[in-house]
């Protein structure tokens, strides 16, 4: 999956974003497409100026942005605020463009923004609570927070080449306090209105809180990372870094947690936000805000359950050719995920193999992708570890985006709390679905994109970008990856049966009203994945309402999109050039989506 980060903020690209402005800002547009793109210009540049960690993400905090380094993303409802105003008024100028007016590149580029961000406007004044980017109704959670999310952004984000980004990140770090508090103020006003997390999640976040300031300040990732940065760079960095983590930051914290610990005794076991006020109507608004369809919950439940059961078939039919015929198709996967001949040693040598042999398994896919592309990023990739103090609570891998400037790669963070949970024969196509032909390939080429505003190259709609991913799993095995390896294409049908499975259990809680415990026994009875990584999934869907279904109604949606152009087109049809179409667009709704390749179906023909 993406960055959440990532997701949030999304990103973009081009040679034009060394420093200078779309001219489009300033000059008088000639035409209606020529407006629109002005309009997008404008607000990818307000984007920017009002998120410096969005700033820092593309590496455009320098030169005339150079103050941002110094500045967190402000979290407090006033910002927030401001974050939704940016969607108001762009939608307000939206409606003044004439879409009967517009063709081509310009229609896309309307579509994608014009009935999404009228979907946000309505909600925002719509719900009183969890619509900070995204459908989730509490800002501090296992998965969420700055406490989680800003050490990760300073350690892995914040660049410091001489004494002023370090001072920068010292500014930061006094910021992370503030917008820590900032954020315990929104749970304060959450809670007194009832919004309040399940118990599980609230024991969960509390956890990683103890884990986050056991260390001694000095200890502490946010002082041993601008320790490494400055060794060349005379000044105290690492005293002024302690002593503000144990001034301000574990205090900050501790109230934070403080919150969480009163209001837990009022926390219920119930999973769902039906649990909360207007709790139906925003789990209805939490699908289609990710999957850009009118899907009802009812609908994408079916879906999975159809799903799971052709893939658990498939699977089958490959067990009993290698000879294993007992008991489930669960039950066959837990042992084979138990079997010693494909698990690591939990060390952190056994650690560096695994991301050595991941490494080598993207190089190998990335030579065969002209095969499948006529265009292929500049950007680089690399796999490297989830970070050891957060991995109790993250997902099992994650992409982040690189750098504009070339400064830093793209990467696939993959979770080894436990080696266990990562047999070799599930890890291929995790590598296609994050890296190649997976998120790095697609967000790549968005970035480096010509043709298209800035705006356009972002990262936005997990159904299209999750959607790609899986969509890329399935590229993978059609280009014959798994001829020679059974093992690895239950690895692959396995990774389909969790996006399909996710897709009955993220209904199941939400709409269906299912315990936190009956998700935790399908996934169990279902996919045969270890309990500890269920449980975290599980978790991770109860905070996160229906992000986990764009995973495979994407995928599905990508396929359908394919096939009708490939039957219409025949032998005209190239894969090359379908996906070089689709992908050089940027991201949209999956209509839009499905409207594009129409129009490049029909002028295939002609």
């Amino acid at each position: 999956m993406l960055d959440r980060r990532t997701l949030l903020a999304t990103l973009a690209a081009t040679s034009a974003l060394a420093g200078t402005r779309a001219h489009a800002m300033f000059a008088e547009p000639a035409s209606e497409g020529d407006r629109l793109t002005a309009l997008y210009e404008r607000i990818y540049d307000r984007l920017i100026d009002e998120s410096p960690e969005f700033a820092a993400a593309l590496g455009l905090d320098k030169g005339d942005r150079a103050a941002l380094k110094a500045k967190l993303d402000d979290r407090s409802p006033a910002g927030i605020k401001k974050n939704h105003q940016l969607y108001r008024d762009g939608l307000a100028d939206l409606k003044k463009i004439d879409a009967s007016k517009l063709s081509g590149m310009d229609l896309v580029n309307y579509e994608t923004f014009r009935g999404p961000w009228e979907g946000y406007v309505k909600a925002y004044d719509t719900f009183s609570y969890g619509l900070h980017s995204w459908p989730e109704p509490h800002p501090v959670t296992q998965l969420s927070g700055s406490y989680r999310a800003v050490p990760d952004f300073l350690i892995n984000q914040h660049a410091i080449a001489d004494a002023a980004d370090a001072e920068a990140y010292l500014a930061r770090c006094a910021d992370f306090a503030v917008q820590l508090d900032n954020e315990t103020g929104r749970l304060k006003t959450d809670h007194a209105g009832g919004i309040v997390p399940p118990d599980f999640v609230i024991d969960r976040t509390l956890g990683q809180f103890d884990r986050i300031w056991a260390p001694a300040p000095a200890a502490n990732g946010l002082t041993t990372t601008i320790a490494a940065k400055t060794k060349d760079i005379p000044g105290d960095w690492a005293a002024r870094c302690a002593a503000l983590i144990e001034d301000k930051i574990y205090p900050a914290m501790k109230r934070q947690a403080a919150e969480l610990r009163a209001v837990r005794p009022r926390a219920t076991h119930d999973a769902g936000v039906w649990r909360l006020p207007q709790g139906e109507d925003y789990y209805a608004y939490a699908l289609r805000f990710a999957t850009t369809t009118g899907m009802s919950a009812e609908e994408v439940h079916k879906l999975g359950l159809d799903r799971v059961a052709d893939l658990s078939a498939q699977a089958d039919a490959i067990f009993k050719a290698q000879g294993m015929t007992k008991g489930s198709v669960a039950e066959r996967m837990r042992a084979l995920g138990k079997d010693p001949r494909f698990l690591y040693p939990n060390t952190d040598e056994g650690k560096a193999k695994l991301i050595a042999e991941l490494n080598n398994q993207m190089q190998a896919m990335q030579a065969r992708l002209p095969e499948a592309f006529g265009r292929l990023p500049k950007a680089k990739a690399e796999i490297r570890r989830v970070p050891a103090d957060i991995e109790d609570g993250a997902t099992g891998g994650y992409y982040q985006v690189p750098a504009l400037d070339g400064s830093r790669p793209g990467a696939y963070y993959i979770n080894l709390r436990d080696t266990a949970e990562n047999p070799s024969w599930t890890l291929p196509t995790l590598t296609y679905h994050e890296a190649s032909p997976g998120h790095h390939h697609q967000i790549a080429l968005a970035q480096e994109a010509t043709g298209i505003p800035r705006l356009r190259r972002l990262p936005a709609y997990s159904v299209y970008t999750e959607g790609w991913g899986l969509y890329a799993e399935q590229l993978a095995d059609e280009m014959g990856v798994y001829e020679n390896d059974p093992w690895g294409r239950l690895g692959y049908l396995q990774s389909y049966m969790f996006r399909a499975a996710r897709l009955v259990v993220d209904t199941g809680l939400h709409h269906y009203r299912w315990t936190r415990e009956k998700g935790i026994q399908y996934y169990n009875e279902t996919l045969g994945t270890p309990e500890p990584s269920n449980v975290t999934e599980i978790e991770r869907y109860c905070v996160w309402p229906g992000q986990a279904t764009s995973y495979m109604v994407g995928q599905t949606q990508w396929v359908a999109i394919r096939e009708k152009a490939k039957a219409a087109l025949g032998a005209k049809f190239d894969l090359r050039a379908f996906h070089d179409t689709a992908l050089s667009a940027g991201a949209m709704p999956i209509e839009v989506l499905a409207g594009l390749i129409e129009r490049w179906t029909a002028a295939q023909k002609g």
